[in-house]
């Protein structure tokens, strides 16, 4: 019993000495932090995760000083605040799109200060600075809102977002592999920190983003905008209830208003007295010309009703400097997308029947219930992705190492002489060709399409799967 305690008072005090090293910082954020958040077990084990992680780096980063000290702080910093907006999201129900930048803001200042020290006249621990600033967008899953944010879910967002990150964290290894091996430690710390870290506590507790209080305090929104007048005070409320029950014992002489006046024209006359009387002759199966049988130009126009699904407005932007996001063209042939890197993706959503041209290489493509779409990119580092397509054609014109295709019908992939060695994966798909260069100069393009069709037989106490074969294949 006396070690179980001593064992939990050690973690609390592993927690406070974390929530020290980060300075406690909230930077403007109004949290409650309680008896109640504080035996929450998310926030114990993100307690835990700035104990056993984020010191790691803070404790690496003493050990350089100089710049990388002072960067390593943000990271301290904004963990505090996540953690104080992790705290506010329990207590807090589900804010508008407003009142969500309005949360997120202290976090944002932060990103903004992280890359500031990367701006300008680069420093002897450029690298450093850029794997911090690149690494803390991880932090921003907590805005997922839902699957049409234009967001990954928290966990595949946390691992994109390293991703970027680990280019400059790499370099930092190589760099000073053999120089100073502090910098070595740094760059180890700041990896598990977010890679396995961050990633795993958010694959625990909020894989599908975070879960706002159902009842508590009010909805957080943004502030109403200042105004020089105020404007006129609201009317005053009836004195009594409309259901009062003062109100039925009111004489029966006064006359009745509203729907009570209604009820008593009805009830005290005779409704149906203006009405006309049918005879035989009037009635539809007395009369002659009437065959029970339609023309077809007799049929009449049925008014088109108004689409209840609404569809977004188009989209072709960059979003956190990230991720460039195309939705809802359709019948656009230029598209193009010219202002990109390798630490960029692009996902392609909505599109029908639209071209679009991706100048520059990027991280990864994604493409996403497209109809009739065509995309060429001059290449990828990950992969490109045809998700849920029908009559797509995807032409790489440089080197793309895998690519795959997913519950589609109709897809053509062009390679180029780099994308020849690119790995193709299909699942749940049909009709898909590859069409590869040929050998000479002034040859045709090559066509194969991939089967979709296999035989398994069970042989050797195993299944063994081929292709069907068709003739003239």
């Amino acid at each position: 019993m006396a070690e179980k305690l001593i064992d939990r008072l050690e973690k609390a005090v592993a927690r406070l000495e974390a929530l020290s090293a980060c300075g406690g910082v909230t930077r403007g954020i109004a949290v409650e932090d309680g008896l109640d958040a504080a035996s929450d077990p998310a926030i114990a084990a993100f307690d835990d995760l700035m104990a056993n992680y984020v010191t790691r780096v803070s404790a690496a980063a003493g050990k350089i000083g100089d710049k990388v000290l002072e960067t390593t702080k943000i990271i301290e910093e904004a963990f505090s605040v996540l953690r104080a907006l992790l705290v506010k999201v329990k207590q807090t129900q589900k804010p508008d799109m407003g009142g969500l930048a309005e949360l997120l803001k202290p976090l944002n200042e932060l990103f903004a200060k992280a890359n500031a020290l990367t701006e300008g006249r680069r420093s002897d621990f450029f690298i450093h600075q850029k794997s911090v600033a690149d690494s803390l967008s991880a932090l921003a899953w907590i805005a997922y809102t839902g699957k049409d944010c234009g967001m990954s879910l928290p966990i595949a967002h946390v691992e994109e977002s390293w991703q970027t990150a680990e280019f400059y964290n790499n370099k930092v290894l190589v760099e000073y592999k053999n120089k100073d091996p502090n910098h070595a430690e740094w760059a180890k710390a700041l990896k598990e920190l977010y890679v396995p870290g961050l990633r795993d506590y958010v694959k625990s507790f909020y894989p599908l983003g975070p879960v706002w209080a159902t009842a508590g305090n009010a909805t957080v929104s943004a502030p109403p905008k200042s105004s020089a007048l105020a404007g006129p005070a609201p009317p005053p409320l009836p004195a009594a209830s409309l259901f009062s029950t003062d109100s039925a014992k009111t004489s029966s002489s006064k006359p009745k208003v509203g729907m009570a006046a209604v009820f008593q024209e009805i009830n005290s006359s005779n409704i149906t007295s203006g009405l006309r009387k049918v005879t035989d002759d009037m009635k539809t199966k007395n009369q002659s010309d009437r065959t029970g049988v339609v023309s077809a130009g007799e049929k009449e126009p049925r008014p088109s009703s108004p689409a209840f699904s609404k569809t977004s407005p188009p989209k072709l932007e960059l979003q956190m400097g990230r991720k460039w996001v195309v939705e809802n063209q359709v019948g656009k042939k230029n598209l193009v997308i010219n202002d990109c890197d390798a630490k960029q993706s692009v996902y392609v959503f909505g599109c029908k029947d639209s071209v679009l041209q991706i100048q520059g290489k990027v991280n990864n493509i994604t493409i996403d219930k497209c109809t009739k779409m065509g995309v060429v990119f001059q290449g990828v580092v990950a992969a490109c992705e045809v998700v849920n397509c029908n009559s797509v054609q995807v032409q790489s014109q440089g080197s793309a190492p895998t690519i795959s295709v997913d519950n589609t019908a109709g897809c053509q992939l062009y390679l180029s002489k780099d994308s020849l060695e690119a790995s193709i994966t299909t699942a749940k798909s049909s009709e898909i060709n590859v069409l590869v260069p040929s050998t000479e100069a002034d040859g045709d393009w090559g066509e194969h399409s991939l089967p979709q069709q296999f035989v398994h037989v069970y042989k050797d106490a195993q299944f063994v799967t081929t292709p069907v074969s068709h003739s003239g294949a």
